[in-house]
């Protein structure tokens, strides 16, 4: 399966630091996804069409049936992750984003920050994680059923 990562961040996307999230994203899915994946990975400014133009790429140009971004789910002027990704989206599943904060609280209350989102567009679940890599490893593997229900709805369809 091809899962499309996608790491919003202006810094990382002019090497002034290494991206540590998308890589983060491929270690915690592999070790929970039993079946083989090959991963499409991109590093992108925090920009709307940018964003936008990643996600539609993966989505209706590669194929990829599951979409991760990680990075821009906050409240910065710069973080439009989830602007970008409802600009796209055929159908938003508010519950991932709900799920993500509600495992996180425990651990850092600010999680409740997070504006999150996931939702569908055409064949493929597009899911934004947050920027932290320690959120990303707290925040996916509970996602896991419904994104294997998702997925099993939308290859179906």
């Amino acid at each position: 399966m091809k899962v499309g990562r996608i790491t919003c961040s202006d810094r990382a996307s002019a090497g002034v630091y290494v991206d540590k999230g998308g890589p983060e994203i491929e270690r915690v899915f592999t070790s929970i996804w039993s079946e083989p994946v090959e991963f499409v990975a991109k590093i992108i400014p925090d920009d709307v069409r940018e964003i936008e133009s990643a996600l539609r790429e993966l989505s209706d140009e590669v194929h990829c049936p599951l979409i991760i971004t990680t990075g821009g789910t906050g409240f910065a002027e710069r973080d439009v992750t989830p602007e970008a990704t409802r600009a796209v989206l055929q159908k938003e599943l508010p519950g991932f984003g709900e799920i993500m904060r509600s495992v996180s609280f425990a651990i850092a209350p600010t999680s409740i920050l997070s504006r999150a989102t996931a939702g569908t567009r055409g064949h493929s679940l597009i899911i934004n994680l947050p920027g932290n890599p320690k959120a990303i490893a707290q925040c996916l593997p509970p996602l896991l059923p419904a994104i294997r229900e998702a997925l099993r709805h939308l290859l179906e369809s």
